[in-house]
Formats: C-alpha cells, sequence, structure tokens
C-alpha cells in the first residue's frame, strides 16, 4: 500500500496501467545491454550492448533487422557504447567510452559522423524533435547540445549548455517543452554506496527542479537509485530504479516530485528507458539482457 503513496500521504493515479506485450533479446542475444532508444518514425529500437556487433536495431515487431558496430579501430567500430539515440530523420547516435567520442550510423549501419574532440567521458544521450542531439559529458561534469547535418555528416556546432555537474550520465529531452532531465551520480563518503540526484532544466537551461536520493527517501517509502530516465507524452519525468526493480512516474516538472509506481515487478536491473511512438513503454533490463516493452 506504501508504494502508491505521494509526500502528502493521499493515494495519486498512475497515469497507465501497463503491461508486459514484449520481451526481446536475452543472454546470447544481447551482452551487459547499456542503452536503448526508439525512431520516433518507423518505431524501430535502437539497442547498445557488449557483444560482437555494438548495436542491434529491432523491428516494431521484435525480429532483430540488423547488426552493427564490431569493436575496434575503424570509423564504423564501436569500443564501448555507453548509450544511443536515434533522431527523428532516422540516424542512430551512440557514446563510444571506449575513445570517448560521439558517432553517428545510417539504420544500415554505415556511419557518417565522428565526433572525437572536446569531450572527456560522454555518457548518455537524447535527441530533440529538431535532430539536435543533448549529450552528458560524465568526467566533465558537463551537458552539451550537438548540432549536425546527419545527411550530409558535417559536424555544424557542438556547445556546452550547463556545467558544474556531478557526474551526470542519463538524460532526456521532453519532446513537447523542450526540458531537460539529467541524472546525476554522486560520490558516496565511506564504504556507503553512492546516490543519484534528478535535475530538471527548462528549454532555456534554467534550473526547474531537483531531487537527490535522500530528499526522495523522506518522501518515499524506499531509497531511489535512479539509472535511466525519459518523459513521457504529457512531459512526466519517469525514471528507472535498481534498488526496487521498478520504473516510477516521478510526475511533471511543475509538480515533482510526486510518486507513482507504473512497473513494479518483473524488472531484475532496469538500466534504459524510452517511449515508442505508439506510447509503449520500453525498459532495458540489463539483469537478464532483455528489452520489455509495455503498453496498456
Amino acid at each position: 500500500s506504501a508504494l502508491g503513496r505521494s509526500g502528502g500521504g493521499a493515494v495519486t493515479p498512475v497515469p497507465t496501467g501497463l503491461g508486459l506485450r514484449l520481451c526481446l533479446g536475452g543472454w546470447g542475444s544481447l551482452v551487459n545491454p547499456t542503452g536503448v532508444a526508439a525512431c520516433p518514425g518507423s518505431g524501430r529500437l535502437a539497442v547498445a550492448h557488449d557483444g560482437k556487433k555494438r548495436i542491434h536495431v529491432f523491428e516494431p515487431s521484435g525480429f532483430c533487422l540488423r547488426r552493427f558496430g564490431e569493436r575496434g579501430d575503424a570509423s564504423n567500430d564501436i569500443k564501448y557504447p555507453l548509450d544511443v539515440a536515434v533522431t527523428s530523420d532516422g540516424h542512430v547516435v551512440v557514446t563510444d567510452g571506449g575513445d570517448c567520442s560521439v558517432k553517428a550510423f545510417d539504420f544500415e549501419g554505415r556511419g557518417v559522423l565522428a565526433v572525437r574532440e572536446g569531450f572527456c567521458l560522454p555518457w548518455g544521450l537524447d535527441a530533440t524533435p529538431m535532430s539536435e542531439i543533448i549529450l552528458t559529458d560524465s568526467e566533465a561534469g558537463a551537458l552539451y547540445r550537438l548540432t549536425a547535418d546527419f545527411q550530409r555528416g558535417e559536424l555544424k556546432k557542438c556547445q556546452m549548455i550547463r556545467s558544474r555537474l556531478v557526474s551526470p550520465r542519463a538524460v532526456a529531452v521532453c519532446q513537447t517543452s523542450g526540458a531537460v532531465v539529467v541524472i546525476e551520480h554522486l560520490k558516496a563518503r565511506g564504504p556507503s554506496k553512492g546516490s543519484t540526484r534528478v535535475k530538471i532544466f527548462s528549454a532555456e537551461m534554467d534550473l526547474i527542479g531537483q531531487m537527490d536520493s535522500f530528499g526522495l527517501n523522506l518522501v518515499f517509502p524506499s531509497r531511489i537509485h535512479a539509472t535511466a530516465v525519459a518523459f513521457d507524452k504529457e512531459g512526466r519525468v519517469i525514471v528507472t530504479d535498481v534498488c526496487s526493480q521498478a520504473v516510477i512516474c516521478l510526475g511533471k516538472p511543475e509538480e515533482f516530485p510526486i510518486f507513482n509506481p507504473l512497473i513494479s515487478h518483473g524488472l531484475s536491473y532496469p538500466v534504459g528507458l524510452t517511449y515508442m511512438a505508439n506510447d509503449s513503454l520500453v525498459v532495458l533490463d540489463s539483469g537478464d539482457h532483455s528489452i520489455k516493452v509495455y503498453s496498456s
């Protein structure tokens, strides 16, 4: 009963009743997956993992359409993918922790652009409706906006839009308001594990809300360690929590945070999150190396 309570003690309604519709991957097909993204137009899913070919592209039906991005030093190779995004014009963009770069591919797997300079450790990324890329640099503590003509393979601009963040990793852009949400990973003092902090910025990059694990603990019934984040179509902030093995809605920025568990069972170690165009919720579960698609 505690799972439905907000800070005031009243039960707030869960946005949708979600049921598991499809489960993809599994050990052998995916190896320690790190990121998932949906193509806004086609509904295809791109998944980054540590297998022989680093990027798998799945049709909405679950059929694996393509695999690309082998480990190596060539322009099309990916050493260690940390996250993946798909632009509205159908390009797959990957952060590569192996050589601290951002690489873009078309859906055929052809490399179209690689940005290697200026980053310390690029980590999380998401695409705007204008096919710009918002990405975090975990080591530099910064947030960047990357503008490129992916069709021509031309980088137009790479601008730091926020600094002085603490190990920012997962990031998401609201497709309607342009708001940006970032998960920071805070270092722990002593033997205890580190905690996380969720920060929300307006489209103009003004801080409009934040809450760390300690503050969430005061409001919610269990400790939350957020690993992935997304906006739903109503502009609510959704996070994965590896402590409770759940997906939780924290509400819209103006009401942040509320506490609505969307998925509270069946997950092992959720590390990725995205919404498909049909409003299905996609969860990347590193615990059993799978993609789980939920719909109402």
